[in-house]
């Protein structure tokens, strides 16, 4: 499915082809960079996907050129006044190189934290009140007051050697020295 695709560069859509050159608004990469811009639309055999996701619109920049030169006249009757000036819009060639291609999936962050916390609860001391990797600092403050000291001590190995979270840490130090 990669007929066409609808992107938006510099507040403006286009409508582009794998292959295919255009000219637009100076863009911030550089000549002979690729980059991936937002994606509207992807089209093509008879389906379309609005707004999609991981399918992207390969485009490289080709080079820099100048647009047509624009002339601005002012002109106020019977009083001289005259003002003749013009630019030349700054614009950059893209050459699109393909659509549709899946990026490369990059490795999931969720499941490391997940393998840290099984680590650091296997390592924990067996003295640790239960449930305490998963517990907030609001929690740890609100209970500490329940444990024996054996649990605070061990909490309070656990906190320093993994989380190091300031307000446990304070909460515990609290309570062991009562």
């Amino acid at each position: 499915m990669a007929g066409y695709a609808i992107i938006s560069l510099g507040g403006k859509q286009y409508r582009v082809r794998e292959g295919e050159r255009l000219l637009v608004d100076r863009v911030a990469t550089e000549e002979g960079d690729t980059f991936h811009p937002e994606v509207l639309l992807l089209a093509g055999d008879g389906k379309f996907e609005l707004a999609p996701k991981g399918t992207p619109v390969t485009v490289k920049v080709v080079g820099a050129a100048l647009g047509e030169k624009v002339r601005i006249g002012k002109y106020k009757p019977k009083t001289g006044y005259r003002r003749k000036t013009g630019f030349r819009a700054k614009l950059s060639q893209i050459e699109v190189q393909t659509i549709g291609a899946k990026r490369a999936a990059a490795p999931k962050k969720e499941a490391a934290p997940a393998k840290k916390k099984e680590a650091a609860a296997a390592e924990a001391p067996s003295k640790l009140p239960a449930g305490y990797a998963d517990m907030t600092v609001k929690d740890i403050a609100a209970s500490t007051a329940k444990w024996s000291a054996e649990e605070v001590a061990a909490a309070l190995e656990y906190e320093r050697a993994h989380a190091n979270r300031k307000g446990a840490l304070a909460a515990l130090e609290a309570q062991e020295e009562k």
